[in-house]
């Protein structure tokens, strides 16, 4: 008697609401971004993306807490990711300093666009690597930074230059080494804390209470360079702990082992 094979689980064809809602949130504010810095908003183009930021924190917070994880949204994310932190970010980097550079010949105007496209391609070879390494990388450790942190530094950098009056084309021959060394720490293999394990109980140490509100006050008086000096420091971090931690591996190899007398 013939017996019919075994029935693969039919796939869901409803999707989770609420956490893809906040990550169409988050793609919607990336999208107004580039709308914004077309317009020649700035402001308005770095403000959208660090509300991006804030949307995409939130939906894969809601999704572990709701236990409403999918593959659906892993991917959905991802795209989301990519245009609200690779492409926005890099077009307002262009529009706002990167394209006064054709002024100087052809070949600095090429560079300009290079730089912009750099950050951007990183940026989607950083989401790939990442996804490729999702349930086998250490969760307390991005390989690389982070996409929305490297957004997070270049939209500061520009909103730090615009409160302190400064256009693109004051500061054109830094912006291509801002946008290009974000987008090389994306791709390198510093590690970078990831705050997902963070915090480890519902209890945390009383400092903390004052610490965050002493930051809530300096962000309020000055949001733009608060989050420029948070962005470079974390961005730094990378670098200087790997190293730290590479020296002090060769520091214990190299360190003989003691003694032990024989009685």
């Amino acid at each position: 008697m013939d017996t019919d094979p075994v029935a693969s689980p039919k796939p869901r064809r409803g999707i989770y609401l609420l956490p893809n809602l906040l990550t169409t949130g988050a793609m919607f504010a990336g999208f107004y971004a580039i709308v914004a810095a077309i317009a020649g908003e700035y402001t308005n183009a770095v403000v959208a993306v660090f509300v991006a930021g804030l949307f995409d924190g939130l939906d894969g917070r809601v999704a572990r807490l709701t236990n409403t994880q999918s593959a659906f949204g892993v991917q959905y994310d991802s795209l989301s990711d990519l245009v609200s932190f690779g492409v926005a970010p890099a077009l307002v980097l262009y529009a706002w300093s990167l394209k006064s550079l054709a002024a100087y010949g052809p070949a600095w105007g090429k560079l300009g666009w290079a730089a912009a496209f750099v950050f951007a391609a990183c940026g989607a070879l950083r989401l790939a690597r990442f996804n490729t390494q999702v349930g086998v990388a250490d969760k307390r450790y991005f390989q690389g930074l982070a996409i929305p942190a490297a957004a997070g530094l270049a939209m500061s950098y520009v909103w730090t230059m615009l409160d302190r009056g400064l256009r693109g084309e004051d500061v054109q021959f830094l912006t291509p080494v801002i946008a290009v060394a974000a987008g090389l720490l994306m791709v390198s293999r510093f590690r970078y804390y990831s705050f997902k394990a963070w915090p480890k109980s519902d209890r945390v140490p009383f400092y903390w209470i004052p610490l965050v509100v002493l930051i809530l006050v300096a962000l309020a008086v000055n949001p733009s360079h608060v989050l420029f000096g948070i962005a470079v420091l974390y961005a730094l971090s990378g670098p200087v702990g790997t190293l730290w931690g590479l020296r002090r591996r060769r520091e214990r190899r190299e360190t003989p082992p003691p003694e032990t007398g024989v009685s």
